[in-house]
């Protein structure tokens, strides 16, 4: 039986959900829907505030979305997650280049890994974010380039995934593996609880 809608298209998302037991479906946008313009960061908009106002942008979408296709009334889980560092948010690579950039500006520094999660069910509406702190060590020119040649940084914030190849250069982690994936477990369990939902 079917307990979730997931407003997300990401598979890392699908794998999380399903480590907690978790049975749901998919609720995604339609072609007329512009999801990527709801992650576009306002001018001087901070990391946290950014990434708190992504999700609860992708929520209202997704419940628009529910009543528009008339599906039935069940909780809505949406999820984002941006790399900060300090102040400036690096999100989703434009291109090969783009990723090889941000790729750079991480390489030998410390960042962090915000990921917000907003779950809405009949009578209630909650959001969580899981902070984490990753430090790369220093990355050869020539690593980062067969990194981005790979194709994995492409539609990742930061231009990496965590459980790929770039995680031989990360030299410490603090926080949450799950969250750095995409969807912070222990978050997101606190949250299907008050929904009365028990993983």
């Amino acid at each position: 039986m079917v307990m979730i809608y997931l407003a997300s298209q990401s598979p890392r998302r699908r794998q999380l959900l399903e480590q907690l037991g978790v049975t749901h479906e998919t609720l995604l946008p339609g072609p007329e829907e512009d999801a990527e313009a709801l992650e576009q960061p306002l001018a001087g908009e901070l990391p946290d505030d950014y990434v708190r106002r992504v999700t609860r942008a992708k929520l209202e979408a997704a419940q628009h979305r529910l009543r528009r296709r008339g599906l039935g009334v069940l909780p809505v889980l949406c999820s984002d997650t941006t790399v900060a560092l300090g102040r400036e948010i690096l999100g989703k690579p434009e291109d090969a280049d783009d990723a090889l950039r941000i790729l750079r500006r991480l390489s030998g520094h410390t960042h962090r890994v915000l990921t917000a999660v907003s779950l809405a069910w009949p009578g209630g509406e909650a959001q969580a974010v899981s902070v984490s702190h990753v430090r790369f060590a220093a990355i050869p020119e020539a690593a980062l380039q067969r990194y981005v040649d790979s194709g994995e940084p492409m539609g990742k914030a930061g231009a990496y995934a965590i459980q790929g190849r770039v995680a031989a250069w990360i030299e410490h982690m603090e926080g949450s593996y799950s969250g750095i994936m995409g969807l912070p477990l222990f978050e997101t369990a606190q949250l299907l609880r008050q929904a009365g939902i028990e993983s």
